[in-house]
């Protein structure tokens, strides 16, 4: 205890040292989120030099050893570090797939050279990376995969399609699951490459969603040149890193990410529960919004005390595992009630679509009911979801 005390005081003095006024508070100028990468934009100095400053530190990845970009503290210290940040309404706002996917897995699998490159590369926010997994008629029964890497000397040479590329557009890198072994059973023909998306043959068309916008992408590669050393683990054994990245996926999902400046901007249920009742204080009237309003959120709390107790248990190992899939799917089924509740609850101010007498939260409404019924779709619907439960934490049979 005395040496978490002394790590407490120490972090307190430099984030008095370090930490821009500017940069805490309510009214702070940071973002919600930095992605990273060559696109990342700045909405004020003083939030580059704070970010500058975590680099530097280690703290924006603050569990990783610090030859990978972290600053090798105990998972005890690193809630001292969000405790302290939070105290004075500051954070470190670097979030990635790199950081909740792709670091993980490449601990695990990758060689030390390619660890000590790409994992500084992105603890310092220089890689904003993407995922190469789905393709038309592979989503769920992904290791069906057809996208070849073909060996040609030292390069691999692809060709294929991706689909539900998460910001391919706006990324820099992708790690992708490729097909180096056609003859071999599904499963064992797959191999795991990392590279740029700049790279001659590669690119990207937005798929436009229902609610208007989307972050998902085709991804197209003709004859794109990828070096063998980029090629993670062993070849045709790529499926053993995908699987392992698959759950640390699952456990970002049910961990919400960091949020988003959509979230953070979004009024509360009990917000648009009195903007639509005009019951700007006191007790709702309507008796049965306020038994849905206090289930929801008993349901929210109870979700949230479950998985901190869960993550907390599992920092000691490589990750939650199966169990990521059971809070996958409450928390994409929870999020989906919640924005049905929304909407029902501001009736027709929540069929507005645009125009400018259109506020902006309404219209945010509207468009977060919709994007909302992709929540059990992607990271693995909640039938794969299911499955997995049934098989690996239930232990029930299979067909």
């Amino acid at each position: 205890m005395a040496d978490v005390d002394s790590f407490r005081t120490e972090i307190r003095a430099w984030l008095a040292a370090n930490c821009p006024p500017t940069c805490q508070g309510k009214s702070n100028v940071l973002p919600d989120m930095v992605w990273g990468g060559r696109r990342q934009t700045w909405p004020h100095p003083d939030a580059k030099l704070w970010f500058d400053r975590l680099v530097e530190k280690g703290f924006t990845v603050p569990t990783w050893p610090k030859a990978y970009g972290g600053a090798g503290i105990s998972p005890a210290e690193n809630k001292v570090l969000q405790e302290e940040m939070a105290r004075i309404g500051t954070r470190s706002m670097l979030f990635n797939f790199g950081i909740g996917m792709l670091a993980p897995a490449l601990m695990e699998f990758a060689s030390e050279d390619q660890k000590r490159l790409h994992l500084n590369r992105t603890a310092r926010g220089e890689i904003r990376w993407c995922q190469g997994y789905s393709e038309p008629g592979a989503g769920s029964d992904l290791a069906s995969l057809r996208t070849s890497a073909v060996r040609d000397g030292d390069d691999y040479v692809i060709n294929g399609q991706k689909i539900w590329t998460s910001d391919a557009n706006v990324s820099d890198w992708i790690f992708c699951l490729v097909r180096t072994d056609p003859e071999a059973p599904k499963h064992l023909g797959i191999s795991f490459l990392l590279f740029d998306m700049e790279s001659p043959g590669v690119s990207t068309s937005p798929i436009e969603l229902i609610s208007g916008s989307s972050p998902f992408c085709q991804t197209f590669f003709d004859n794109v040149r990828v070096p063998v050393t980029q090629r993670v683990h062993t070849e045709n054994r790529g499926w053993d890193v995908a699987k392992a990245l698959l759950n640390h996926e699952r456990t970002m999902l049910a961990d919400g990410g960091r949020g988003s400046a959509a979230g953070a901007a979004r009024k509360s249920l009990l917000q648009v529960a009195r903007q639509a009742m005009g019951a700007s204080e006191g007790r709702l009237p309507d008796a049965a919004m306020r038994e849905e309003l206090v289930q929801w959120e008993m349901d929210r709390l109870c979700y949230e005390a479950t998985l901190k107790r869960t993550m907390d248990a599992a920092k000691a190992g490589k990750g939650m595992g199966p169990e990521g899939s059971m809070f996958k799917l409450y928390l994409s089924e929870m999020n989906q009630r919640g924005a049905d509740l929304r909407q029902r609850i501001a009736g027709h101010e929540a069929l507005v679509w645009t125009g400018d007498d259109c506020p902006a939260d309404e219209r945010q409404i509207t468009r977060e009911w919709l994007y909302g019924k992709a929540s059990t779709i992607l990271g693995g619907t909640s039938e794969i979801q299911l499955n997995i439960i049934s098989k690996r934490v239930l232990g029930l049979p299979g067909d």
